[in-house]
């Protein structure tokens, strides 16, 4: 089976998922999926991120491994995991937004407080 891409080799954009099916009875689900945040990792970092789960979480096997210092790897892992917060809270920022346009819709909140909340997520 081919690797999931997470973005498009075309533009370099973000890809969404847009289609599930299950393979045991074939039933399919059709909508608009985020990757996992591990899955927008590159693919270098993900290897990074599986070898370093293989090895317990040793970050001296790692740079065993690697052949680099114990700090180097230690950076690498500080910015994969700030990569993955980073994304954590785009997508909890992406939640509010649509909670807050739904509120509008729904007539539960003022377009001048939308305005306002919207403009504190930025």
């Amino acid at each position: 089976m081919a690797t999931l891409p997470a973005e498009c080799p075309s533009c370099r954009g973000a890809l969404a998922i847009t289609r599930l099916a299950c393979d045991s009875c074939r039933t399919q689900l059709e909508g608009t999926f985020e990757l996992p945040a591990l899955m927008r990792l590159s693919p270098e970092d993900l290897t990074f991120v599986l070898r370093f789960v293989r090895t317990s979480g040793s970050l001296k096997e790692m740079a065993a491994l690697y052949g680099q210092s114990y700090p180097t790897i230690r950076n690498r892992l500080d910015a994969i995991i700030e990569q993955l917060r980073a994304a954590e809270t785009a997508v909890e920022q992406d939640a509010e937004r649509h909670a807050i346009l739904d509120a509008i819709a729904k007539g539960t909140l003022s377009v001048v407080a939308a305005e306002r909340r919207l403009r504190a997520l930025s």
